[in-house]
């Protein structure tokens, strides 16, 4: 179970940090383009107002379900302020460089002191450091010209946010890019030569991500006729009273050997015994620290699948030597694990391929850059030696409805013997 205390110190650090990511950008769109009071008061009022629903948005959600409207509206606004934040950096840089370059920053150059008559050779001298520290003036700062970079800088920042949020949006709402990757997978049977896997992952059913969306994401699983579809986790956010509806879309999918979920970190938000129980209701095989053997006597292989790796230390958790209880090691296998940890473990205990997601590849940039940096698997397919690991970017999205370099996506896998 993840401790309270880390959660606590998690929201305190992000917390602090979008407060003076507000203070930042309360400086840079409204301080510094205008004097007039009611311009910046109306800029601190927005702000606060943009700022304290985001701070609050992950609790109260779990307080009051209705209250997800404000939700939405909060994580929308994280997106457009991470790339304000970084129009304003990126404008603010080049401005700096420009005026670095042409050795000028707004500042006009102090006149040349006049002499108060002609000097005779006798008179003449030359003047001390302190009279020159009298003498002359000190550099004036053009408070026209740095308002009008300022607002220049502001301006650009406010549109290229609004044309990167508004490509993310589009992004995110688009139907799922379809992958097709082939592994072949040590012990396949040669029966099985071809078998093809639909792997979807973070579909984050939710207040934003509902039955439309779930029906067209069935329509596109189904037309690529799979052998087996699986579901690796952070399938909702809510409860199924609220989400029972959307979620039952996935009892339309057609695969001959069936559908299969495990768990992803979120579904324990949200009561992950209950979803398992419902998911079972719609035909959904769980599998949560078990294996099914897929196939028959003339060629079969066995699908693992363990409860996420965030809840390893918990009473009902990751837990892969109980997945591989009594299972023949002799068989191939192919492991459902929600996160690509311990993948080096479970490849060393026979597990051929290991199907995860959980890191969406970072969603939208510039998270992309930091979650490549943070995990050595990030997305995609990876191989070391004749096992493989496929990380999916996500079929949905998590928070603000964005994707920026890290397209959603449907992985067909089709296993070779």
């Amino acid at each position: 179970m993840e401790s309270p205390l880390r959660f606590i110190l998690f929201f305190f650090v992000v917390g602090v940090a979008a407060v003076y990511v507000h203070i930042y950008l309360y400086r840079r769109l409204f301080r510094d383009t205008s004097d007039s009071r009611a311009w910046r008061l109306t800029g601190k009022v927005l702000l606060t107002a943009l700022c304290l629903p985001l701070l609050l948005s992950w609790v109260v959600t779990r307080v009051l379900p209705s209250a997800f409207a404000i939700a939405i509206m909060s994580w929308t606004w994280m997106g457009v302020a991470v790339y304000l934040l970084l129009s304003l950096a990126a404008l603010g840089g080049v401005r700096w460089l420009v005026a670095r370059t042409r050795g000028h920053r707004g500042i006009i150059p102090p006149a040349p002191v006049a002499a108060s008559g002609p000097a005779s050779p006798e008179t003449a001298r030359t003047p001390s450091l302190a009279e020159l520290s009298i003498t002359v003036p000190p550099p004036a700062v053009d408070e026209d010209r740095r308002r009008f970079l300022a607002r220049a800088t502001a301006g650009g920042a406010v549109l290229a946010a609004g044309g990167l949020t508004g490509y993310g949006m589009w992004s995110a709402f688009h139907p799922p890019v379809v992958n097709e990757v082939t592994v072949r997978l040590p012990g396949l049977p040669k029966a099985l030569d071809g078998f093809s896997i639909v792997h979807v992952s973070d579909i984050h059913v939710g207040p934003i991500i509902q039955r439309r969306f779930m029906d067209e994401l069935v329509s596109r699983c189904n037309a690529l006729k799979p052998d087996l579809v699986a579901i690796t986790g952070d399938l909702v956010d809510g409860t199924v009273s609220d989400l029972g509806h959307s979620v039952a879309a996935l009892q339309n999918l057609k695969a001959r050997a069936g559908t299969h979920f495990i768990t992803g970190n979120h579904e324990y938000y949200w009561n992950a015994g209950t979803w398992a129980d419902a998911l079972s209701g719609l035909g959904i095989t769980v599998l949560r620290n078990r294996h099914v053997t897929i196939g028959d006597a003339g060629g079969a292989f066995d699908l693992v699948g363990v409860d996420d790796w965030s809840m390893r230390n918990g009473p009902q958790g990751y837990n892969l030597d109980a997945a591989l209880a009594g299972r023949d090691p002799g068989r191939a296998a192919v492991l459902l694990a929600h996160q690509p940890s311990n993948w080096d473990v479970a490849a060393k205990a026979g597990m051929g391929l290991q199907l995860s997601g959980h890191t969406h590849g970072g969603q939208f940039f510039p998270f992309t850059v930091a979650v490549s940096a943070i995990w050595k698997h990030d997305a995609g397919l990876f191989q070391e030696g004749d096992r493989h690991l496929y990380v999916s970017r996500g079929t949905g999205f998590w928070g603000p409805p964005l994707r920026v370099a890290a397209p959603s996506e449907i992985v067909k896998v089709t296993l070779l013997a």
